[in-house]
């Protein structure tokens, strides 16, 4: 890949390295405006190194070079800083191509990997919400406690009585399958596994 990019007009390599520790020293020294990260390196994954470098380069753009397809490889490198996503079959112009792209800003994937991505969104967006059942009041409620409010100052947000709280409270548990704030909460903001806490 190093190859490709030296002998293509307008492009220049900066350096080639063989392990994310290696990157974490020199690339930002380097500081190239686009870097080609494998995600299987020797040691810490790519994943993990644009998750490190992110924070001290956030002007250099990270494309993924990859063979992994599956979902949990992609989302990890998108969450951890990559602005790109391409499989290791990419032929030699589309990849310039997509260097061309990342660096004018946009976020250049492999095709298929595209629409695992919008499948993915797809099916997260048709899964029914369960707060759907929830009247407007209890909507209140509900968003009022994941901000953090307590009892009695929700009714005082909302002009209703300490009691009247309690009920839409006991509500939305039963709507929601839920014994304790937390729970609700966490399914109020899509959070799984959140612990049991007791209601303050």
């Amino acid at each position: 890949m190093a190859d490709w990019v030296r002998a293509a007009d307008g492009f220049s390599c900066a350096g080639v390295h063989n392990s994310g520790e290696d990157a974490l020293t020199t690339l930002p020294q380097e500081e190239p405006s686009v870097v080609l990260m494998d995600i299987n390196l020797p040691g810490m994954t790519g994943i993990e190194c644009v998750r490190r470098l992110k924070p001290q380069m956030p002007d250099t753009q990270f494309v993924m070079l990859t063979v992994y397809e599956d979902p949990d490889h992609i989302f990890k490198a998108l969450t951890a800083g990559a602005s790109g996503y391409l499989l290791k079959r990419t032929p030699r112009a589309e990849l310039l191509a997509a260097l061309k792209d990342v660096y004018g800003g946009g976020s250049p994937m492999s095709s298929n990997i595209a629409r695992k991505i919008v499948q993915s969104f797809q099916r997260f967006s048709s899964a029914p919400s369960e707060t759907e059942d929830l009247s407007p009041r209890e909507h209140e409620v509900l968003e009022l406690l994941a901000r953090g409010y307590l009892y009695k100052e929700i009714a005082e947000a909302l002009q209703i009585s300490v009691p009247t709280v309690n009920t839409h409270v006991r509500r939305i548990y039963d709507k929601l399958h839920v014994r304790s704030r937390s729970q609700a909460v966490a399914k109020y903001t899509h959070i799984p596994g959140a612990p049991v806490l007791d209601d303050l």
